[in-house]
């Protein structure tokens, strides 16, 4: 007996080292990770007389008013404009193509195999030489790159498969027994599909589009040989940090961060909304 209890004793401490240890390394992770987000954010509130550096000279909200001033961030407005614009195309563009798609691969069929590689291939791919690539095509077409033909064809190239993945795991869980019961009653295939399969699947299909529209907002490398005379927000921001050197462009990560938290935030809502109406409509039926 008294063996075993000092057994249990040893494993017990063995458990407590090895939590403590792995709490440990999840505080180093988030710090590395939230850490220089941190210190973006709180340099982003700088004094008037404030640098980029610590210490903090006051509090202040005038870097953030700096951006909406002629000068030097005035294409910022625009550019952001341009990046939402451009981000909700490529969300709408990449969730109907990855549900599509989804839906499709359901059933096998001939080539399927080959065209889910060819489709996933791009994110192996170096980003730079997908965009390089898609401008050389344009120049030897002689079109003109613009925001919404060669940059959006660009940027669908990394959210497209991303989407699909997502979209092939969301269907992977669906249980095609609803499809059957619904064809038991007379359902007919648009009634399955608007009515039983897509609002089964909505919550996936809003994170893909959520998924989408943050990869194409934050994009660089795709869009910088594709984009043609108008920058997006990332582009307008990378030129500023050769060029300025002003707490502004904390005060522009700190915008354009919270405006990802906003998406990623009503995201979430909708989706608990969605199983909340679910559940209920289960309990009713129930």
């Amino acid at each position: 007996m008294v063996v075993g209890s000092s057994g249990s004793v040893g494993g017990s401490d063995r458990r407590s080292w090895t939590f403590f240890a792995l709490l440990a390394l999840f505080c180093v992770y988030m710090a590395f990770l939230y850490g220089p987000m941190a210190v973006i954010y709180v340099l982003s509130f700088q004094g008037e007389n404030g640098g980029v550096t610590f210490p903090m000279t006051g509090f202040s909200l005038v870097w953030f008013a700096d951006i909406w001033l002629p000068g030097q961030m005035a294409n910022i407005p625009e550019s952001f404009n341009r990046s939402i614009a451009l981000a909700a195309t490529v969300s709408v563009l990449s969730t109907v193509m990855a549900v599509a798609a989804g839906l499709a691969f359901r059933r096998n069929f001939p080539g399927s195999a080959f065209i889910f590689y060819l489709a996933v291939a791009s994110l192996v791919m170096p980003s730079l030489l997908v965009g390089f690539g898609i401008g050389l095509g344009f120049r030897l077409l002689d079109l003109k790159p613009s925001i919404f033909t060669s940059a959006l064809g660009a940027q669908l190239t990394w959210t497209l498969p991303f989407g699909l993945l997502a979209m092939f795991a969301v269907v992977n869980r669906f249980n095609r027994a609803w499809e059957e019961a619904a064809t038991d009653l007379g359902a007919s295939s648009w009634q399955k599909l608007r009515y039983v399969t897509l609002p089964i699947l909505a919550p996936g299909i809003i994170g893909v589009a959520m998924g989408a529209f943050t990869l194409s907002y934050d994009e660089y490398a795709r869009t910088t040989l594709t984009v043609g005379p108008k920058n997006t927000l990332p582009l307008e921001i990378y030129a500023l940090i050769s060029s300025a050197s002003s707490p502004t462009l904390f005060a522009i990560g700190t915008l354009t961060t919270t405006v990802s938290f906003l998406i990623i935030g009503l995201t979430v809502l909708m989706v608990l909304r969605l199983q909340r109406r679910r559940l209920a409509a289960t309990m009713k039926s129930g």
